[in-house]
């Protein structure tokens, strides 16, 4: 039998095995967990960002919109008394010349059509971009904010071949205003939100995407390339500006296919910085001009001429004493390069060299008689009214 002592010696070892064992354990779990990396929070889903994204962009660009309506200068003029019995009666004319005013004669008043259009302000001096069609043929504009404080506008310029138009209110407070981004930089896909008053609504955010790029065959303008969009646009939209989602304004709201559903069409910004440049310095834009009218290049004509694909414009017209008759240009020759580059059809040649600078001397390469030539010609300045090439379907305009 073990004695006493020895026994009472193995239970304190064993006591104190069993706790050794417990604080080594211990301390060996604790350790881990509290070097181990704390668990993330779950990050945003796709949907919740794309979704904050679009509240950010209406955010920041809404405050820039404005609601814009035509203001005009009407003549109420009286009739004269119609002929009868007592038409020639000088008691009865003294009392309606006294009442009534001579006739022919009349006061001027000013009426404020409802809200038709929109705008947006892209510089803090008070100047509002919006299109020519919502401000043709008024005396003046009266603009409301999106904080409902309204001003007087005036017409700095418009431009009736591509639809803009430059207003310009005097703020009394710092405005905000919305940048111009980069529309060549346009991938067809990508989202789109349109701004604006349709129907009076004022500030309404639609959500599309870019459904086409370049569209010049639209028959709105004559200078077209217009982007598409199927964000809702409605009566009300012009002149709005169609967003990106880094909140860059991409184009200027301007038309819709009435017969068709979700093809709106908006001016470009990269476009629209040329205009309003010139608008803002000089009231006005000018223009290159070649010195010639256009037409398509259908495969058939393609195929006379010897060219393999349908790419060009045909010179269907030299104008006298124009630039192209200078340089040699004839009937029938056709244009495939401007400067370097591709002609695709006619439209594009006539944008091209509307937008070059006058007096800058060009080279353009044509085919002639099936044979490639290259021929120089100095840009000129644009005639203030010329008739277009080809005119195109008429399509409905937004207000």
């Amino acid at each position: 039998m073990v004695p006493r002592s020895i026994r009472v010696a193995l239970a304190a070892c064993a006591l104190f095995a069993f706790l050794g064992a417990g604080f080594w354990i211990h301390a060996l779990f604790f350790t881990r967990l509290a070097s181990a990396p704390p668990v993330p929070a779950q990050a945003p889903n796709a949907a919740e960002a794309l979704q904050s994204a679009f509240v950010s962009v209406a955010e920041h660009v809404r405050p820039a919109v404005v609601h814009i309506s035509p203001v005009q200068v009407a003549k109420r003029r009286r009739p004269p008394i119609a002929p009868g019995p007592y038409g020639d009666d000088p008691v009865l004319k003294k009392f309606f010349d006294q009442f009534l005013g001579p006739p022919g004669q009349g006061r001027s008043e000013e009426f404020f059509t409802q809200g038709l259009g929109s705008g947006v302000i892209f510089d803090k001096r008070g100047y509002v971009l919006t299109n020519n069609h919502v401000v043709r043929g008024a005396d003046g504009v009266l603009l409301r904010l999106a904080s409902k404080r309204e001003y007087q506008g005036r017409i700095i310029g418009a431009d009736v071949t591509t639809d803009l138009a430059v207003i310009q209110f005097e703020p009394d407070a710092a405005v905000p205003v919305a940048t111009l981004g980069d529309s060549d930089a346009l991938r067809v896909g990508e989202w789109a939100i349109a701004i604006g008053n349709p129907f009076g609504l004022d500030n309404t955010v639609t959500v599309g995407v870019v459904s086409a790029t370049g569209r010049a065959d639209v028959g709105i303008a004559t200078y077209e390339n217009f982007i598409q969009t199927d964000a809702s646009i409605n009566p009300g939209n012009s002149g709005g500006p169609l967003v990106n989602l880094r909140g860059e304004v991409i184009g200027i709201n301007t038309a819709i296919v009435a017969s068709g559903q979700g093809i709106g069409f908006a001016i470009p910004a990269n476009m629209v910085k040329r205009i309003t440049s010139q608008l803002m310095d000089r009231g006005k834009v000018t223009r290159g001009w070649i010195g010639i009218a256009m037409e398509p290049l259908t495969a058939e004509l393609a195929q006379s001429f010897g060219l393999s694909e349908a790419r060009g414009a045909v010179v269907a017209r030299v104008y006298p004493g124009g630039p192209a008759e200078a340089a040699g240009l004839e009937k029938n020759d056709v244009v495939v390069t401007f400067e370097g580059v591709a002609v695709e059809d006619y439209r594009q040649l006539r944008r091209m060299s509307a937008e070059a600078e006058v007096g800058k001397t060009v080279k353009l390469e044509i085919v002639r008689n099936r044979a490639r030539k290259t021929i120089e010609l100095r840009v000129a300045e644009a005639p203030d009214r010329m008739s277009p090439d080809r005119p195109g379907p008429s399509r409905d305009q937004l207000r």
